[in-house]
């Protein structure tokens, strides 16, 4: 009997340690927890059941108070964010200069700055063919999913999977404690465009197949569907989209966001409810805005911290896109992360905006005509149809 005692006072012990403690490593996981249970009407009962409703209230007021604080924050590149910073550029060329680099060695490190130099020289002299055409010719791929990378790392540590000169590509390995994934840097942001489904308004096409249709090198889910519990075939937008000019579907609603492509070709996120901005050329709609102008606006009680794939588009300083896709729901592989964590990789990049898009089966990228990220579900190695993709098209 005395075990028992003991047994039942240990477990009292850590539960109202779960459920009351201020231990951020217990709080986070503890909201995270919740909201992932409140997002959902089929399994809110894991919540209400075992968590007293005044502890699931206050934090569902914190996640309400999150999404409503995303009205009205809107892209402004106000001239702190959007251009390199040309200065530093000729100091860093004049000091490659004066050690030895040839001027297309020069241009090739400007352009992927993100590299480490040291271990692409590395690279170049244990593969001399990769030079053979010359540094702007420079096109590197090991990205597939059963090949390992290659040994070149960026400056923030990353594993990079491909360069791609003549299309001004760059693929690196991002990780975390339970999830991996990819980042794709596309340098010129005038190839980028939403293209959608040939089948728009009866079923989606997969986004490799969109690229291809359009003659896209690099592609990543855009606009979210109507799925019908799961059933759904990529056919019915959710939300407005704008492909080339040409709009679709009906704005979402509160505290939904924007991505607009404008023929500045920069990114400018707004409100969806709001009128597409002039110069607009495409635009998808989802939430929550991750990156505006620079800030960082989501954080633990955005109510988007579910561990999940995830997928992200945004553009840096530099005016580079960043796509951004987080494999997940593969036990011994990848789990997924929510979208805090994705800003945080993104603002490596000096990400100046960034919104979340449609994730879960959705979440795909598509390069040079393979799949570099894995589907959460496996049987679906191409991902699911989708009504659009964003294309970054090839030279």
């Amino acid at each position: 009997m005395t075990v028992v005692l003991l047994i039942l006072a240990v477990l009292e012990g850590l539960y109202f340690t779960a459920v009351y403690s201020d231990i951020p490593f217990i709080a986070k996981w503890r909201n995270i927890y919740i909201q992932t249970a409140m997002s959902t009407m089929r399994h809110q009962w894991l919540a209400t059941y075992f968590i007293p409703q005044d502890i699931i209230n206050g934090i569902m007021v914190k996640v309400q108070a999150s999404q409503a604080a995303q009205i009205g924050v809107n892209t402004s590149w106000d001239g702190k964010t959007g251009t390199a910073d040309s200065k530093d550029a000729d100091e860093k060329a004049v000091q490659m200069a004066a050690n030895g680099m040839t001027p297309d060695q020069i241009a090739f490190y400007e352009l992927f700055w993100e590299l480490d130099q040291s271990s692409m020289e590395a690279y170049v002299k244990a593969h001399p063919d990769v030079v053979s055409n010359g540094w702007d010719q420079i096109k590197i791929n090991a990205a597939g999913l059963d090949e390992d990378g290659t040994d070149i790392r960026t400056t923030m540590g990353e594993q990079v999977l491909a360069i791609d000169a003549p299309n001004q590509i760059l693929l690196v390995r991002v990780k975390g404690d339970n999830f991996c994934g990819v980042l794709a840097v596309a340098k010129d942001p005038s190839r980028l465009s939403v293209k959608n489904s040939t089948m728009l308004g009866s079923a989606g096409q997969y986004a490799g197949t969109i690229a291809q249709n359009n003659g896209g090198i690099l592609a990543m889910t855009a606009s979210s569907f109507i799925d019908n519990g799961g059933t759904g075939n990529g056919g019915t937008l959710a939300g407005y989209t704008m492909s080339d000019g040409d709009g679709s579907g009906a704005h979402m609603g509160w505290s939904y966001k924007r991505l607009e492509l404008h023929e500045d070709n920069r990114m400018y996120i707004t409100d969806a409810q709001s009128s597409v901005g002039s110069g607009t050329t495409d635009a998808v709609e989802f939430t929550p805005a991750l990156i505006v102008d620079g800030k960082v606006l989501v954080d633990q009680n955005c109510g988007w911290t579910a561990v999940n794939p995830r997928a992200c588009i945004g553009q840096s300083e530099k005016g580079e896109v960043l796509m951004l896709v987080i494999e997940g729901r593969l036990v011994g592989y990848s789990l997924g992360t929510g979208v805090v964590e994705c800003a945080d990789i993104l603002r490596q990049h000096n990400c100046a905006q960034a919104m979340n898009l449609d994730g879960g089966t959705s979440a795909i990228l598509w390069y040079d005509g393979a799949y570099v990220t894995r589907c959460s579900n496996r049987a679906c190695p191409q991902g699911r149809p989708l009504p659009n993709a964003f294309v970054y098209q090839g030279r």
